[in-house]
Order: structure tokens, then C-alpha cells, then sequence
């Protein structure tokens, strides 16, 4: 894969594309996509059970919908999109944030905010380089080669995520697994029994937290304090709660400092640029965000007719925004495929937009700027150990990411 990789694909395809597909290059859309990128603001898009549901593939038409109360996020209406079978199998579930609609989502984000502002960020900060520091103390300490994945990329999300829940990163083995088979295992059955494992485990944690007498520190204690002092969430939704924040608060990361690094390290004369000027590592990581969309289709339903641009979503339609699709949109990024540090990509939509906009966005890039700008910083050397094309990476059924990625320095 050269540095600016043709992603030109096959040509335009009779009747919906099939949806998800895996990439043929991680850090660009799926070649099968190419249709979704020709035909712009929606397109029909088929899911793994033949169902055929919307897709949004315009960056102007996500940020407008996305922002649409008339689009809902409750995963129990029978017309909400199962993108897998995997899905299907724990839809029924209850899902926190991510999946009610307000005014519950908004009861429950006004929950959490506190705990996730930029100010909050900022005072992370060095323990989140301490944090990052000590792991590459450690790696460094053993040499070359190494796993960047297992032995950097997914352990200082976790780390941060379990000291900020007050979660025991001694735990960390069994919640990574159970994280795993939730978002990636084989079978239905497989996302169901994590699930239950992860609702057991956090439920007890919850309960032990309640007996005691002083609180720790973490968000999980003061939300089980405040409501035996306040009346609060009950137990369940507690529960909910910690099984989103402690899920998507390290698979989303680690995947992006995974595939970030891989990313940079096929594109040496933006590597290049970065390290001579570190400046630039907020505007990298925003470019990196736009560029990767590892969260690839959010999914929504639709409560009332919505017309789009001349075209009607009925009431009842499933609805679903390709991220990797809108996040390459040329009517909002010139070259959209191109790697580049100096754009504006701020209003990228790899965090979602509107009340769902991921909560956790100012901890996500306080740990993106400081992992990969020490990462670069401490191992100028830094290399893959093996070929590009033998590097493994995900399944376009999950978040984007590197299974695996063995460096050298």
C-alpha cells in the first residue's frame, strides 16, 4: 500500500450494496462501498438477513439527520437495523445512552457529563502520560520486537477506563475477553453469554461498592452514592451503564491507536512531517479519526416520514450512516482519500453528531495525542516487524482495527 493508496473501485452495481463488508486495505472503506460513494445523499444498502434499510453516505445529510428527533436510537423497535446476526442476538438488551432516546438519554448523560468535559480531560492528562509512559518503559525494557496491540495499543485505554470507573484493571484479562466476544465473537450466542458475564461481574462491583461505607473514586462510586443518598438509577440501569462506559471507553481507543500507528507508519512522509513538527498531533489525530472511522454504521429508525433531499424515509425504515462513506465525502473534504495533516477536519463524523455524540470524545483525544505522540517521540525507529500485507486486521462486521501488529525499532 503506497502512501496515497487508489481506492478506485468496481464499478457501479445493480440493486443495494451488501452491508457491512470487510476492507481490503484497513485504513480505507470497504472497495465494495464504491457505489455508496457514487450515489450520494442516500443509497439502499442490504443486511445480512436480506433486509433492505437506508444508508447515509453525504456529510451534510448525516449532521442534519443525526441531529433529527424524528430518527430514534431505540434498539427495540422492530424497524431498527441488525447490521449482523450477532447483533440480533442482544437488541433486546438494555442498552444505555447509546440506545434510549431522550428524555431517558438525556436523564442519563446529564449523569455522566461531569466526568467526561474538556476540563476533566485536561486535569487526566498526566496521569494518562504516566500512564503511557510506563507501558513503553516496559516494552522498551524487553526490546524488540513486539505486539503493539497487547503490549501498548489496548492496555492504556484500559488502564485509564478502569482507574476513572474505579473498575480493577486486575480484571482486565476477563472484561478484554468478554469485550471480545461482544463485539466480535463467532455467534449470536457468543455476544449473549459476554453480555451476561459483563452484567454479572459489574453488577457485583456495583453491590460491593454499595456496602461500603466511604466511597472510592471512581464514576461508578459516586453514581452508587449519589443514588443510596439522592435516589438515583436503579441496579439495572447502573448496570447499563457500566457495560457501555467500560466497552466503548477502551475497544474504541485502542483500536485507534492500533490502526492510527499502522496507518502512519504506511505513510512516511506524513510520519515525517509529525515528527518534525509535534504540533501538529491534534490536527493528525482529528485527520486520523476522519480518515479510519473504526465506528462504521449507526444505526437508527425512523419514527415519522423524513423527506431528504427529494427522497422520502417512510416512518417505520431502518437507517443507517456509513462513517467511512461520510467521512470521505468531496463535497465537504478535497481529496478525501489523502492523508492530510492541514485540513479542517474537525466536523468529521467518526464520533457520531448530535445527542449521541460520543460522551467520551475529549478522554478519547487527550489519549490519542498523548499515546501516539509518545509513541513517536520514544521510538523514532519505529517499524513494522513483518511485510505490510501479513499484518492482520479486523472484520468489517465490528470496530476497524489491528488484530495484531508486530513492530520493531
Amino acid at each position: 500500500m503506497t502512501e496515497l493508496t487508489d481506492i478506485t473501485g468496481p464499478a457501479a452495481q445493480a440493486g443495494p450494496v451488501a452491508f457491512p463488508q470487510d476492507r481490503t486495505c484497513p485504513y480505507h472503506p470497504p472497495t465494495g462501498y464504491q457505489p455508496l460513494r457514487d450515489e450520494r445523499p442516500l443509497s439502499r444498502i442490504t443486511l445480512f438477513d436480506g433486509r433492505e434499510v437506508w444508508a447515509v453516505t453525504a456529510h451534510a445529510a448525516a449532521r442534519a439527520l443525526l441531529s433529527d428527533p424524528r430518527l430514534s436510537s431505540n434498539r427495540t423497535h422492530p424497524g431498527f437495523p441488525v447490521p449482523t446476526e450477532r447483533f440480533a442476538g442482544i437488541r433486546d438488551r438494555r442498552v444505555a445512552l447509546i440506545g434510549v432516546d431522550d428524555p431517558e438519554h438525556n436523564r442519563q448523560r446529564r449523569m455522566m457529563i461531569p466526568s467526561f468535559t474538556v476540563k476533566r480531560a485536561t486535569e487526566l492528562r498526566p496521569w494518562i502520560q504516566r500512564t503511557v509512559d510506563g507501558l513503553l518503559d516496559a516494552m522498551i525494557a524487553q526490546g524488540p520486537p513486539a505486539e503493539l496491540v497487547s503490549a501498548f495499543a489496548l492496555p492504556v485505554p484500559s488502564m485509564v477506563i478502569c482507574g476513572l470507573l474505579g473498575v480493577p484493571y486486575a480484571d482486565h484479562e476477563f472484561f478484554e475477553e468478554q469485550s471480545r466476544r461482544l463485539l466480535r465473537g463467532p455467534t449470536a450466542a457468543d455476544a449473549m453469554e459476554a453480555r451476561d458475564h459483563l452484567e454479572r461481574y459489574l453488577g457485583e462491583l456495583i453491590d460491593d461498592k454499595a456496602r461500603q461505607t466511604e466511597p472510592g473514586d471512581g464514576i461508578l462510586d459516586e453514581l452508587v452514592h449519589g443514588r443510596l443518598r439522592d435516589g438515583g438509577p436503579d441496579r439495572a440501569e447502573l448496570v447499563s451503564l457500566a457495560v457501555i462506559l467500560l466497552v466503548a471507553g477502551h475497544e474504541t481507543t485502542a483500536n485507534m491507536i492500533s490502526l492510527g500507528t499502522y496507518t502512519l507508519l504506511q505513510h512516511p512522509g506524513r510520519l515525517a512531517e509529525l515528527r518534525a513538527d509535534p504540533a501538529l498531533l491534534p490536527e493528525a489525530v482529528e485527520e486520523l479519526m476522519r480518515m479510519l472511522s473504526i465506528a462504521e454504521g449507526l444505526q437508527r429508525v425512523a419514527l415519522e416520514d423524513i423527506d431528504v433531499d427529494g427522497t422520502t424515509i417512510r416512518a417505520g425504515e431502518g437507517v443507517l450512516f456509513s462513517t467511512s462513506v461520510i467521512n470521505r465525502d468531496p463535497a465537504r473534504y478535497e481529496d478525501p482519500d489523502t492523508l492530510d495533516f492541514h485540513r479542517s477536519a474537525r466536523h468529521h463524523v467518526a464520533f457520531g453528531f448530535g445527542i449521541h455524540q460520543c460522551l467520551g470524545q475529549n478522554l478519547a483525544r487527550a489519549e490519542l495525542e498523548i499515546a501516539l505522540g509518545t509513541l513517536l517521540a520514544r521510538l523514532p525507529g519505529l517499524r513494522l516487524a513483518v511485510p505490510a500485507d501479513e499484518v492482520r486486521f479486523k472484520r468489517g462486521d465490528t470496530i476497524q482495527g489491528m488484530l495484531e501488529l508486530p513492530v520493531t525499532w
